[in-house]
């Protein structure tokens, strides 16, 4: 039977990931129970396993802009030792990462191929990860970029919007930034789905297809909740000043999924729908 090791299973994605993993010899380890930035102990608690999902992560991503050593420890740094301690065991290391990668200069989805240009400090912490998860473990390693998370089990943009309702009559919500929306429960279904077609190496895109600004998502979370999506105004990005720049343009491509035989992720108003009717979006 494969044994499975999640790391940051506490977490939004971590927990989703547990849950898909249901049924299966899975050790769940919590940011209590390994600290991914010692060696050591990295290197203990993934012997004998022969998956590691490494769901632990630095996010703050405007703290980042000021501590930019310890986003570089947690997710770079890291993610080498838990490559490493993979390439050791004989196991496969699923590395996640991010749309920050890229700089949002783009006007076409990024391919899984596309040059790395990260505009802030956490999008080097997780390019540097990416790099050191690959070089690590090269032949056993997956890396899954993600965007735009919202999920049942920690903070996100969807259960603020919902919070933000019920406490004012209107939120003003950056029409210039577009991305795709991302059901964490989703991708890691997703995931589990790519290990079990035998894939242990390649770089894909874990998001929810079609596009939206965060406006539009805003929108689509108050309409879903029963609520009147005009109360949504429009603003932009210039309006809110913030430590670290975002990228514009946050869209991935697709394209990598055709040769597993599965298919991309759905279209993310369709997972959105299914996680407010499971009661996955909720005030945080």
């Amino acid at each position: 039977m494969t044994s499975y090791l999640v790391t940051g299973a506490g977490g939004m994605l971590g927990s989703d990931l547990v849950a898909a993993l249901a049924g299966r010899d899975v050790t769940a380890l919590t940011r209590a129970d390994l600290d991914v930035t010692d060696e050591a102990s990295v290197f203990s608690a993934v012997a004998g396993h022969d998956v590691v999902l490494n769901a632990a992560a630095y996010t703050r991503v405007d703290d980042a802009e000021a501590d930019e050593a310890t986003a570089t420890l947690i997710n770079a740094t890291a993610a080498g030792y838990l490559a490493a301690a993979s390439h050791a065991a004989g196991a496969v290391l699923v590395q996640y990462s991010t749309d920050y990668v890229f700089d949002g200069a783009g006007s076409e989805p990024y391919e899984e191929d596309a040059p790395l240009h990260p505009l802030n400090a956490y999008g080097r912490s997780k390019a540097a990860g990416e790099r050191l998860a690959l070089d690590n473990n090269p032949w056993r390693t997956i890396v899954i970029r993600t965007a735009w998370t919202y999920g049942a089990h920690g903070p996100n943009f969807a259960a603020t919007m919902l919070r933000l309702a019920a406490q004012r009559e209107t939120v003003d919500v950056v029409t210039d930034q577009v991305g795709q929306p991302t059901w964490t429960l989703d991708l890691a279904r997703q995931t589990v789905a790519l290990l079990d077609s035998g894939v242990v190496a390649g770089v894909y895109h874990g998001t929810n297809s079609g596009t939206a600004t965060w406006n539009d998502f805003a929108k689509a979370v108050f309409e879903g909740a029963g609520l009147d999506p005009d109360r949504v105004k429009p603003t932009e990005s210039s309006l809110f000043v913030r430590p670290a720049p975002r990228p514009a343009y946050s869209v991935l491509g697709h394209d990598a999924w055709g040769s597993t035989g599965l298919s991309p992720l759905r279209h993310w108003r369709e997972a959105l729908g299914e996680a407010q009717r499971s009661g996955a979006v909720g005030a945080q």
